[in-house]
């Protein structure tokens, strides 16, 4: 089973990496020290940007050490956290499955740059005259498409596990709640003493 997770968890994740990789060089080659471009009445920006700190420059505030362990080696603690618990976890639907796997991808990205660069370019943003997003990558776009991919399973009620979920299942429980009838029904007949004493006998005959 685990095999199959893993499957349907690195192709989303793999194709976030290699898509967040391959658009970073683009930007620095191509934005860096560039003036911002707009597109489709400045609902989209291309604007070059270095992020010290999370998603949307949060935490680039911090000193480099508390930086290194917030930024870097607690998330990947929860990355690897949630790569167990997709290979181990009951009844985790392939969708979720997925969703976790751009997660992973896009926060695997993210904190490479973050470990081996110090910084993370981000080269997007999106809006409406003033109400507009932060400056974002393809790693965050991924980390969001797949909380927004969970989000219906947070209002999903879970089945029993005890349910029989295919007919098959059904017929194995009502064939054995038939087997089981039919031996009480066996042990409930009367059974005849064979050790009745030979005086009893005589004493029924008479």
């Amino acid at each position: 089973m685990w095999q199959k997770r893993l499957i349907v968890l690195l192709i989303p994740g793999l194709l976030a990496t290699v898509l967040d990789r391959l658009t970073k060089i683009w930007a620095v080659n191509t934005l860096k020290e560039q003036p911002m471009k707009s597109y489709l009445n400045d609902i989209f920006r291309l604007v070059y940007a270095e992020n010290t700190g999370a998603f949307l420059s949060l935490g680039s505030g911090m000193n480099d050490n508390l930086r290194y362990w917030v930024l870097a080696v607690v998330p990947v603690l929860v990355l690897l956290y949630i790569f167990f618990h997709v290979l181990t976890a009951k009844n985790l639907h392939i969708v979720q499955q997925a969703a976790f796997g751009f997660i992973l991808g896009g926060g695997l990205s993210n904190i490479y740059d973050r470990i081996m660069e110090g910084r993370v370019v981000d080269f997007m943003n999106m809006g409406f005259g003033t109400l507009r997003t932060g400056i974002f990558n393809v790693a965050d776009m991924s980390i969001m498409l797949g909380l927004f991919l969970m989000v219906p399973f947070l209002f999903q009620k879970q089945e029993p596990v005890e349910a029989a979920t295919t007919p098959v299942a059904a017929a194995e429980i009502a064939e054995e709640e038939t087997s089981a009838a039919e031996e009480s029904t066996i042990q409930e007949e009367p059974v005849e003493d064979a050790d009745q004493s030979p005086e009893k006998k005589e004493g029924a005959q008479e």
